[in-house]
């Protein structure tokens, strides 16, 4: 038996009698009584299961592989995002922390060449009801408001009904009106100040100035085409986002309410402008016609003077016009010339030495091409003209002679010419949406004479109405292709010119000989031809009248559609502008003679007394 440690002086010994103690020091120790009893076996497998056992390796593999896929893929992620992804994720931590704000600033304003304004920003204020703020009776308050927006007091309830707040009323008051809605002094008005875009010349211009939407971007014209050039620059300003998510500027940087006074300033004359919509306008009333255009060009430059377009819309109402009169179809549709190119294949021939100026032509009035017959449009009245020079031809609008002519040429010589002068190509310009024309392949165009002969007479491939104006300032200027342009460029309160586009260089075409000798075959058109009407006392004028059959949308052509047209150049003697008519199917008895030289006359006459033109001398008399 074990002995007890020694009691404490403190407390005497004393002995226990107690049975519990007594039996407790008979019982063995634990070492003595697990030698004296064997251990038993275990009694079922799930007792089995609690020994120990040795690890397997295979398991141990596994764990170290899990680990150090887990380390490897973490190490990737770290080092993609630290040093592949690291200077984009840097980026768009500065970007949540830091913001950049520019100012807005008013539009350039834009001005025809004489500094006439055609389009500019002035302040303006978007008008709001909130209905839940009213103190007074809606009633009440649409009766006082009505008056000064033009409405009647119930179409203005109803929108006070449509909403509890944020009701957009109007979004374009002008200041004198929102000053009389602010002296009223209602709860629940709202007035919102901002800049709102304004046309004063209305349609006037709206073919070359465009319009900007509610978000002041440009949609069409020189408004879309020249954006840059009429967004000013502003210095931004950076603004730190603290923690609570506000906005704190750090630093204002100088000269930031500052900016230039220079307007986007046009070639356009609104004078004449206004003088060719009107002549157009009458016409296309008087033959029921669906669309016009007539546009003027310098031919020494490539100015436009005019481009006008009808019908038309106002570009301060844009939202109420259809979207289909917001292309200038000047630029953008194609339709073949007819006649009026062709002389610009007698340009070609001659270039091409194929024929001269005293050449002889027989024209039997009617020819058989392949399976297809061509006839003289006075081919019934008249007959076959007999014998002749390339001006008659030109002057009487010859088709069978003018296949002829395109005959003496190789087909590849043809239709490398027509390459040469850009036919199947868009037009370079500052306007948007120029058009490609339209021109068969090669192969197909030199295979099958067919394709010449009616190229002949202006059929057969197609353009839009400011191509033929470029080619025929060709004719004009001594053979030089150049390209139309609207915008004049940068000038100051002054009007003085602070910047100037740079253009393509002229590409010459024509020899000076060739086109002064097609330019004299023009002018007897006006003199003694199907040009007539287009005279002018005291000036010498060069033009060329076209008839065309309009493609039909199912093939061929149609049997009552068609386009007129009429090219002027004018003086002859020192040729400096051109112009072009086309009129879409106009009803009735209508011809390029007698629907559009008419407004090519017009626009002339004013062109002559706007630019202080003299008479030619000595003055020649007019047939």
């Amino acid at each position: 038996m074990a002995k007890a440690d020694p009691p404490s002086s403190r407390y005497p010994r004393r002995r226990s009698n107690s049975p519990e103690l007594l039996q407790w020091r008979r019982q063995p120790p634990l070492a003595a009584k697990e030698k004296q009893q064997p251990l038993a076996e275990p009694s079922s497998k799930e007792e089995q299961l609690d020994l120990p056992q040795q690890a397997s390796p295979l398991r141990l593999v596994l764990v170290w592989g899990v680990l150090l896929v887990s380390s490897l893929a973490l190490g990737w992620n770290l080092y993609r995002l630290q040093i592949i992804r690291g200077s984009e994720l840097r980026s768009l931590a500065q970007q949540q922390q830091m913001v950049s704000l520019r100012p807005f600033v008013p539009r350039r304003s834009i001005l025809d060449r004489n500094g006439n304004v055609l389009a500019l920003d002035r302040p303006a204020y978007s008008l709001y009801a909130h209905p839940r703020l009213f103190k007074a009776p809606k009633e009440a308050i649409a009766t006082a408001v009505a008056p000064l927006l033009k409405r009647t007091p119930d179409k203005l309830l109803k929108q006070f009904n449509t909403a509890a707040t944020g009701v957009r009323i109007e979004n374009s008051l002008s200041e004198e009106v929102a000053d009389r809605i602010s002296a009223l002094r209602l709860d629940g008005i709202e007035l919102v100040k901002h800049y709102s875009r304004l046309y004063p010349q209305q349609q006037l211009a709206a073919d070359v100035v465009g319009f900007v939407n509610v978000d002041h971007k440009g949609q069409a014209g020189v408004e879309y085409s020249q954006e840059k050039l009429l967004e000013r620059f502003v210095r931004s300003v950076r603004l730190n986002r603290s923690g609570n998510g506000a906005l704190v500027p750090s630093g204002f940087p100088e000269g930031l309410t500052n900016f230039d006074d220079l307007r986007v300033q046009l070639t356009i004359d609104s004078r004449l402008q206004r003088s060719a919509r009107a002549a157009l306008k009458q016409q296309m009333n008087q033959f029921n016609a669906k669309r016009g255009t007539v546009l003027v060009m310098d031919v020494r430059n490539g100015s436009l003077l005019t481009l006008v377009s009808e019908p038309s819309y106002d570009p301060n109402q844009f939202y109420k016009y259809d979207v289909g009169l917001f292309k200038n179809w000047a630029l953008t549709d194609l339709y073949e010339p007819g006649s009026t190119f062709k002389p610009i294949n007698v340009a070609i021939a001659l270039e091409a030495g194929a024929i001269k100026p005293d050449t002889v032509i027989r024209d039997e009035g009617q020819i058989a091409v392949g399976s297809a017959l061509i006839s003289n449009y006075n081919f019934e009245e008249r007959g076959s003209p007999g014998l002749l020079t390339i001006t008659q031809i030109i002057s009487n609008s010859s088709n069978v002679g003018m296949v002829h002519i395109v005959e003496k040429m190789r087909s590849q010589t043809f239709y490398g010419w027509l390459e040469r002068l850009g036919i199947g190509q868009a037009v370079e310009t500052d306007l948007p949406f120029s058009a490609a024309g339209s021109l068969q392949s090669q192969e197909s165009f030199t295979t099958s004479r067919i394709y010449a002969a009616t190229a002949a007479f202006g059929q057969g491939f197609s353009l839009t109405p400011i191509q033929l104006l470029q080619l025929h300032g060709a004719i004009a200027n001594g053979g030089k292709l150049v390209s139309p342009h609207v915008v004049r460029g940068l000038t100051d309160s002054k009007g003085v010119l602070y910047w100037q586009p740079t253009l393509p260089s002229p590409r010459p075409v024509f020899s000076s000989e060739t086109t002064q000798a097609v330019l004299e075959m023009m002018e007897a058109v006006v003199k003694n031809g199907t040009g007539r009407v287009a005279q002018i006392p005291g000036y010498r004028v060069a033009g060329k009248t076209g008839t065309s059959q309009k493609a039909s949308p199912s093939g061929g052509y149609s049997a009552t559609a068609r386009i007129t047209s009429f090219v002027g150049i004018v003086p002859v003697d020192s040729p400096r502008y051109v112009v072009v008519a086309v009129v879409d199917e106009p009803q009735g008895k209508a011809f390029g003679s007698n629907v559009t030289a008419p407004i090519v006359k017009s626009v002339m006459e004013a062109l002559m007394a706007i630019e202080q033109i003299p008479p030619s001398q000595p003055l020649e008399a007019q047939d």
